[in-house]
């Protein structure tokens, strides 16, 4: 379950680089209620990718937003609401690591859900039901 994080050179603090992918990843495995799971921790990670402030656009114009891109299996955060909390959190999150001047409303949350079956880890594609299987394996085993 892979974030990736679009950020401007700037927005966020020396420490948030380091932080915000540590964080939003806790956060997900939290809010799954899996926390200590064998299968499903080592299965949630990120990527940062910081740009300079020039090459970021919103509405035809520059303007330096923090983008936050969630990859789920159909299984993740499977409400609306479950969606709706998380990216409240993940902003929550992501404005304890940004600079002071960096507007809220600037961080954005896009949650997506790979295809059935397309969701896979070490060449194996996962559907949802081997999903589920996988991590309660983990759990019973843990």
């Amino acid at each position: 379950m892979p974030f990736t994080v679009i950020a401007p050179r700037g927005v966020l603090t020396h420490t948030g680089e380091g932080r915000l992918i540590p964080d939003l990843v806790e956060a997900l495995i939290e809010t799954s209620g899996l926390t200590g799971n064998t299968f499903f921790t080592p299965v949630v990670g990120g990527h940062l990718h910081i740009l300079e402030p020039e090459h970021v656009y919103t509405g035809g114009v520059n303007r330096p937003v923090l983008l936050i891109e969630l990859k789920l299996p159909g299984i993740g955060l499977p409400t609306p609401g479950d969606r709706a909390d998380f990216i409240a959190t993940a902003t929550a999150i992501a404005a304890q690591h940004i600079t002071p001047a960096h507007p809220v409303d600037d961080i954005w949350v896009n949650i997506s859900y790979a295809a059935e079956g397309g969701w896979g880890v070490g060449g194996v594609a996962y559907t949802d039901e081997a999903l589920r299987s996988a991590i309660s394996a983990a759990a019973v085993a843990g």
